[in-house]
């Protein structure tokens, strides 16, 4: 009796289980459909594979995974997401598990859904000019390395991503990817806000990227714009505001960097011949260190930035790196000390800065721990009152402001 009360239980929660109504309603729907989801809970692990709209009914309408796989696939250009929670993917990042995956797709758009418990946000392979705007993406609860990433481009173009917060998710990565517009997105307590490798033609603009390891990241690209950005609380050993590494043609305009460890990294950029990057009206504020040169870095031009309240302006990790061949010009520098005698808001002289032999702990990370005590700092004091040997001018600014403000 017990026996078969316990096989009809199993035998109605495998049917329940069978029975996915979402599904059901995606495979007879005709192409283009509107599918207007009541509030309620929908059983995932959904594929789409033709044009169709999914509304849910603000966000109570929940897709629900296994915890096994993808969530929502959409193979078919065409569809949209939106009003939707989207939630419970499985946990394996060889399959890469998310709440919602496009592949090989055009015009598809994912709007306003929140997307939580799932190693992966919003997954693009091969997708083309969709739109991916006003999402809510939280990770699994995992340490920082094994979460997934909230938002990633695969080979994917001309798509426009705005007005997404990801919250406590891994990257936002965007890889071998051309010519899509970033705006308007936050990113807080992830490890790179916004990471590009091997790409090109990009807008990333007004975003806000507070409490991760690394602002922004362009590596192996070029053509790109920043511009408007605000890159917050980057801390940690590797803590950054903006890093560009073999990066050729950029445009870093009107964004602020504040409160980092690192403002701007610099590593072999530009690295295409021929090519400048400009670096024109930011504000480098409040960081341990305002820019850092590592390795060659030539043919950058910065221009009207402001550098103020860095416990260093700038930083050379390498006297190789021929720094001397960036151009500066116009920037307000906090540290410096000219006069105005004509009161026209530029410095008489040359802002020049110095790399003097005694300052070790440029060399040195361990013994930057030791830069605020009362030793480093008397070094300090002597190295510009009696050098003990002849300084390495590191860059010269011909018109400093005196004044933050324009001129």
């Amino acid at each position: 009796m017990i026996k078969s009360i316990i096989v009809s239980l199993f035998a109605i929660v495998n049917l329940l289980q069978a029975n996915n109504v979402l599904q059901e309603a995606i495979d007879k729907a005709r192409p283009g459909s509107l599918l207007a989801l009541p509030a309620g809970v929908y059983h995932g692990n959904i594929i789409i594979d033709k044009p169709l709209i999914i509304d849910g009914k603000d966000q109570k309408s929940i897709i629900e995974g296994d915890g096994n796989g993808t969530v929502v696939t959409i193979l078919s250009s065409g569809v949209t997401l939106k009003n939707l929670t989207i939630r419970h993917s499985g946990e394996e990042h060889e399959r890469v598990d998310a709440g919602v995956a496009l592949k090989k797709v055009d015009q598809c758009s994912v709007l306003n859904c929140k997307i939580v418990d799932c190693l992966f946000g919003i997954d693009m392979s091969q997708v083309t000019r969709s739109e991916i705007n006003n999402n809510y993406i939280e990770s699994k609860p995992f340490d920082l390395g094994l979460r997934g990433d909230g938002i990633r481009l695969w080979y994917s173009n001309d798509n426009h991503l705005s007005k997404n917060h990801l919250y406590r998710s891994r990257d936002f990565v965007v890889w071998y990817s051309h010519g899509n517009l970033i705006e308007e997105n936050q990113g807080e307590f992830g490890r790179y806000s916004l990471h590009f490798m091997y790409t090109g033609k990009n807008i990333v603009k007004n975003n806000t990227y507070k409490h991760n390891s690394v602002g922004i990241f362009f590596m192996y690209s070029q053509d790109t714009v920043a511009t408007g950005n605000l890159i917050e609380n980057s801390l940690g050993t590797t803590g950054l505001g903006i890093g560009m590494k073999d990066a050729s043609n950029f445009v870093l305009k009107n964004n602020t960097i504040i409160y980092c460890a690192r403002g701007l990294f610099i590593d072999r950029s530009p690295y295409e011949p021929d090519t400048v990057n400009v670096i024109e009206d930011n504000r480098i504020i409040y960081n341990s260190e305002g820019i850092h040169f590592h390795s060659l870095s030539v043919n950058n031009r910065f221009i009207n930035n402001i550098f103020k309240g860095n416990i260093e302006n700038v930083i050379n990790d390498s006297y190789n790196s021929k720094m001397t061949k960036n151009y500066f010009d116009g920037n307000y520098w906090d540290d410096y000390e000219g006069f105005d005698r004509d009161g026209n808001g530029i410095g008489d002289g040359p802002y020049n800065y110095y790399s003097y032999a005694d300052k070790i702990w440029l060399l040195n990370p361990n013994i930057k721990f030791f830069y605020g005590s009362p030793v480093i700092s008397i070094l300090n004091f002597l190295a510009k009152l009696a050098p003990f040997s002849e300084p390495v001018l590191l860059l010269s600014d011909k018109h400093p402001k005196m004044h933050e403000g324009k001129v």
